[in-house]
């Protein structure tokens, strides 16, 4: 059974915080109505889970073939980008509107995919920082994007430091997907790429969920994900947010009452797997989510099982809500119409 925490701030936020992530997703499905490769993901029932881990309804926003990429990735980075380039674009030179721009940020998995393609599709340069756990076949499909890959640190943490100092050298532009005090506005519109895969969600449902179980690294799609749910559907949903036991980031922080940076090993839930959360999701989950909760390897990877068997192929990262779920959650009865969102495909890197 997973570890939880109930959020003694919610509704109200941790103390001190100032900036939250919006609901406002207008911006991003303006501009991806302007791109050839969107296209709406699907959201899906899966009666026989719900069966399996016995309530009512089970329906799962799939983000497996978001934008070639295969994963809902892509809406994040990619959005933050293509906002420069609306800016400075001249007529339709949008291939060439960057050009001699160079971002840099670093990855723990398809944070970079999105920097690259984003880059890449608007005539700039992307360097990705990897750390050193992250499997050489990560690296390559960054280069076939036409990124730099640079290796640095023993986790992400350290590689996001390497690329911190690197870029400001270089004088280029930092794109990480999480935040820190002095550093939020590309975060900021870095999660709120992430709006597209809720507002595509709230369309499609056709009753609200009872429960909402999201995935955490440093939080941004779960943050993005859960102030949209809130404005839509107020405080009907019970917001579930799931974490590595091997990085309780927001775990941990929540516990603490402030940002704070969580050990452990390295998870098999690599994309998940880091140790200090962003600030603006660590507030907007302050104030939006109910609960945080802790899974284990063990229980990750038995999750995983069941998905591929059931026809849902994901990686330990993808489909760590679903997993949470079948490792069971006080509160979730036969009643409970469950929404989780399946992040990425099954891809071993």
């Amino acid at each position: 059974m997973p570890i939880t925490r109930s959020n003694p701030f919610r509704g109200s936020g941790l103390p001190n915080m100032t900036l939250y992530p919006t609901a406002d997703a207008g911006a991003v499905g303006k501009l991806l109505s302007m791109c050839p490769a969107h296209a709406q993901t699907p959201l899906v029932e899966a009666p026989e889970l719900a069966e399996t881990v016995g309530v009512a309804r089970i329906t799962i926003k799939d983000e497996r073939g978001r934008m070639g990429l295969g994963s809902f990735k892509a809406l994040g980075a990619a959005f933050a980008i293509a906002r420069e380039a609306a800016e400075v674009v001249q007529g339709d030179a949008w291939g060439s509107a960057l050009t001699g721009r160079v971002f840099v940020t670093a990855s723990a998995g398809n944070h970079g995919l999105s920097v690259a393609a984003g880059a890449n599709l608007f005539g700039a340069q992307a360097v990705i920082f990897l750390s050193n756990t992250v499997p050489e076949a990560f690296a390559t499909r960054l280069k076939a994007k036409g990124a730099q890959v640079e290796r640095a640190g023993a986790n992400y943490e350290e590689s996001m430091e390497a690329a911190l100092v690197w870029a400001a050298e270089k004088g280029y532009t930092l794109l990480s997907d999480s935040s820190w005090p002095g550093y939020t506005d590309p975060p900021f519109h870095v999660m709120e790429g992430y709006l597209q895969l809720a507002a595509e969600a709230a369309v499609q449902i056709d009753t609200p969920p009872t429960h909402i179980l999201l995935q955490a690294g440093v939080g941004g799609l779960a943050a993005a994900a859960a102030v949209y749910a809130r404005s839509v559907w107020g405080d009907g949903p019970k917001i579930i947010v799931v974490e590595p036991d091997q990085a309780p980031a927001l775990f941990d922080s929540i516990g603490a009452g402030e940002v704070v940076t969580s050990s452990g090993g390295v998870s098999e839930m690599g994309r998940l797997d880091c140790k200090t959360p962003s600030m603006i999701a660590l507030a907007g989950l302050s104030r939006d989510a109910d609960t945080f909760l802790t899974l284990t390897e063990e229980e990750v990877a038995h999750g995983i099982t069941v998905l591929g068997e059931y026809g849902f192929a994901t990686t330990p990262s993808g489909g760590a809500g679903l997993a949470a779920l079948f490792a069971g959650i006080d509160g979730i009865g036969p009643d409970a119409h469950v929404m989780c969102i399946l992040s990425e495909g099954p891809e071993d890197v």
